[in-house]
């Protein structure tokens, strides 16, 4: 099923093309560079966050050129003196473009961590440049998503969860990410039937408050919508009086069965919904509707399920929109794209480490073509550490994990742990060398994953921090540069 494309080659921030210009007038641009793509801080307090966005990204790198009118547009452009912004021979070399980048990252559905790279780009400086815009927005928001849905699935306890989010999201193209990210992310089904149709997602969904109002009664807004859609009858019953609104569902539910067919369910959308639902779960159960489902929604996210649990109430599917999809408590994930090695074009010396330091320690960034290295239990599988490495220089015999923020603090890995090297090939050269799987399986890879991880890390608040840092040797290297650059001279 083909996915939808990023857009075009202006899919960018302004000052990516202005370098690009700069690369290509002082003989920098053929430079062989590396770019790593991550994110500095859990989204939402939370203990992991979900690799989301992939797809998006390849069909964008699969199809990057400069189309002549976007060229024509690029030339008229000025500067602050009203001359041409861009020169005409580096717009004749935009136009003759091919991308030889050779881009490696995480598989979508795979959990992720502070510092660690979700996507590596390796290749000419001026390309890499140039891609860096759109990766983050591809991969940002489809992350910060996926993390969420995850924890919201994570609330209900195996319930399904339901994406109800396509009024309320950013856009229809925000929506179809979301509703995307959010499926990946472990929910069951979506409402957004484009996105049922484009990512062959399940999707859901019965009547509104405006069918019920749209009759003289609720009893005849039930009967009507049984007859005209009896294979997907799940009755909204708070348009009025919602207990009453119960009983007119299992009303016109046993004039269902009498025809031979069966009610789904209820939906409550406002209200107490501890108290209604463990009111109606009475209520249908006394009718003999034991397995008509309780399905609730009104503004819902992992705190409100968590607690609507603890209350005992009996809801058994949950619609959540709004608080999904724009990602309510944590809007952005902030996830950066940083140089981290470069060496002439056509050198075969190896890779000069770059670093970018800060009055921040959160904000100092790490050398080298990086790889993580995720540690598991060779029996159970279970996720026991992750080490951040440099290709350049694997780690030799046990590894000692160090904290990115303090090199006191580190961990020694038992040898007999088994590993997987995260990252993998996506373009060699520019060729695509990987095909992103269909949605289904990137969310059986995050549902695989969530298994791996601790339920200590997985809790919604105050999660056990799962142990993550760099190789010793990496560390060490990052250390000296830091003291470089900053003209520390050891005692």
């Amino acid at each position: 099923m083909p996915r939808p494309s990023m857009g075009n080659a202006l899919v960018t921030d302004l000052y990516q093309l202005t370098m690009a210009q700069g690369y290509f007038l002082t003989g920098h641009a053929e430079h062989e560079s590396v770019f790593h793509l991550f994110f500095r801080r859990l989204p939402f307090k939370g203990g992991y966050a979900v690799a989301c966005g992939l797809a998006e990204a390849v069909d964008y790198l699969d199809d990057l050129h400069f189309e002549r009118d976007e060229l024509d547009y690029l030339g008229s452009l000025v500067g602050g003196d009203g001359t041409p912004l861009f020169q005409k021979e580096f717009l004749a070399y935009l136009a003759n473009m091919s991308l030889c980048l050779s881009v490696d990252a995480l598989p979508e559905g795979t959990l992720v961590f502070a510092h660690e790279p979700l996507v590596r780009v390796r290749g000419p400086l001026l390309q890499a440049q140039l891609v860096e815009t759109a990766l983050l927005n591809a991969i940002n928001f489809q992350t910060l998503v996926a993390s969420k849905a995850a924890r919201i699935c994570f609330a209900a306890e195996g319930d399904p969860v339901l994406e109800f989010g396509l009024r309320r999201a950013q856009g229809k193209d925000g929506a179809l990410c979301a509703s995307r990210a959010s499926y990946i992310g472990g929910c069951a089904a979506t409402s957004n039937v484009l996105a049922g149709m484009r990512f062959g997602i399940p999707v859901r969904g019965t009547h509104a408050h405006s069918w019920v109002m749209s009759f003289d009664s609720e009893l005849q807004a039930f009967s009507a919508y049984a007859e005209a859609m009896p294979n997907n009858v799940v009755f909204l019953v708070d348009t009025y009086d919602t207990l009453n609104g119960v009983r007119n569902a299992i009303r016109v539910g046993q004039e269902m069965r009498a025809r031979g067919h069966d009610m789904g369910g209820i939906r409550l959308d406002s209200g107490d919904l501890a108290y209604l639902s463990i009111e109606a779960r009475k209520l249908l159960d006394q009718a003999g509707f034991t397995k008509a489902a309780i399905v609730a929604s009104n503004d819902l996210d992992e705190y409100l399920i968590e607690s609507l649990k603890q209350q005992g109430a009996r809801i058994g599917v949950w619609g959540v929109g709004t608080k999904l999809v724009t990602a309510f408590d944590d809007p952005a994930l902030g996830g950066v794209y940083k140089l981290s090695a470069i060496r002439p074009h056509g050198s075969t010396e190896l890779f000069s480490d770059r670093i970018k330091v800060s009055e921040q320690l959160g904000k100092i960034s790490t050398p080298g073509i990086q790889q993580i290295r995720r540690y598991h239990d060779p029996h159970d599988g279970q996720f026991v550490a992750d080490a951040i490495c440099d290709e350049q220089a694997p780690p030799q015999g046990r590894v000692c994990v160090v904290d990115i923020h303090d090199p006191t603090r580190h961990k020694q890995l038992p040898a007999e742990l088994a590993f997987d090297e995260l990252l993998v090939p996506i373009f060699r050269d520019g060729k695509k060398v990987y095909d992103p799987p269909a949605a289904t399986q990137a969310r059986g890879r995050t549902l695989e994953q969530l298994a791996r991880l601790s339920t200590y890390s997985r809790r919604l608040q105050n999660p056990h921090e799962y142990p993550v840092g760099l190789e010793q040797g990496l560390s060490e290297r990052r250390l000296a540069l830091i003291r470089a650059a900053k003209n520390v001279k050891l005692a």
